[in-house]
């Protein structure tokens, strides 16, 4: 199906914009293979152009809703072939190309390779530290959550609590990077067998979720129930943890796919109520 049937390259500046937005806002909005589309359709309106910025900044939010849908590996391989041109177009050190290598390091460690990740994680905060404006400081945060996600991935649990109390501290703003860090705050905690803490901590995330608007949910689907999941069977409450984890299952497999990891995370999860 063709999207863009109305416009031709010449005429593509703000009108690709409009369309590269609604990409985004598809994204946002949890449809991701719509926004996928409809990403590749900009890239593809683009292509061609040696300098032009619309197509590869269509490419990251096809690759990002592409790992949304549990494709990872396909992800990272666009966002490989992605660093280059964001270096040619914007620089190294510009927050976009940051960012592009950020959205990178996450997915190697949903490919399992968390020592990468974490390595990159580090190297992108010490660059975000030269960095100023809102966006680098997002860069930052990001790095910060896939290290602490790394951390905790590799059973470094102490680690990575210490690292999100960090980060938390410098954040008072209550928006979807303060709820992803604070879930791996909660990750730390359960790794650790602090269950009554973790509990408590996921009670919080819970009721700052609600109050955040739904596009900053999305990312996010399952992920509270299953660390909840895990701190109550953690304290031997299997009933209880068994229906979170089945809630945090059926809404990653809804929202992401069976290739997901969060998916894989939740059935993991649940085997071990089933098992308990």
């Amino acid at each position: 199906m063709k999207l863009f049937r109305s416009r031709g390259r010449n005429g593509g500046g703000p009108i690709t914009r409009s369309f590269l937005a609604r990409a985004t806002g598809l994204f946002h909005a949890g449809r991701y293979a719509e926004a996928e589309a409809e990403a590749r359709a900009v890239a593809a309106d683009r292509s061609g152009q040696y300098n032009d910025s619309h197509g590869p900044l269509a490419l990251t939010v096809a690759a990002a809703a592409t790992s949304a849908q549990g494709r990872h590996a396909e992800a990272l391989t666009e966002y490989d072939a992605l660093l280059p041109v964001f270096g040619r177009i914007f620089g190294a050190e510009h927050w976009q190309t940051l960012k592009l290598r950020s959205d990178r390091a996450q997915t190697l460690s949903f490919l399992g390779r968390h020592t990468e990740c974490e390595a990159e994680c580090a190297a992108l905060i010490r660059a975000a530290a030269h960095g100023r404006g809102s966006e680098t400081a997002l860069v930052d945060a990001a790095a910060r959550n896939g290290q602490i996600y790394a951390l905790n991935a590799q059973c470094r649990h102490p680690e990575a609590e210490t690292l999100a109390r960090e980060a938390l501290a410098g954040r008072p703003v209550r928006d979807r990077m303060t709820l992803a860090l604070r879930l791996g705050l909660a990750r730390s905690l359960n790794g650790q067998a602090r269950y009554e803490e973790a509990l408590a901590e996921v009670q919080q995330i819970g009721r700052l979720r609600r109050i955040m608007p739904e596009e900053q949910r999305h990312p996010e689907t399952g992920a509270v129930e299953l660390a909840m999941a895990t701190a109550l069977l953690g304290l031997g409450r299997t009933t209880e943890a068994r229906i979170r984890a089945v809630a945090a299952h059926k809404a990653c497999l809804a929202a992401f796919g069976p290739g997901h990891y969060r998916t894989a995370e939740a059935r993991s999860l649940l085997d071990r109520t089933d098992g308990a």
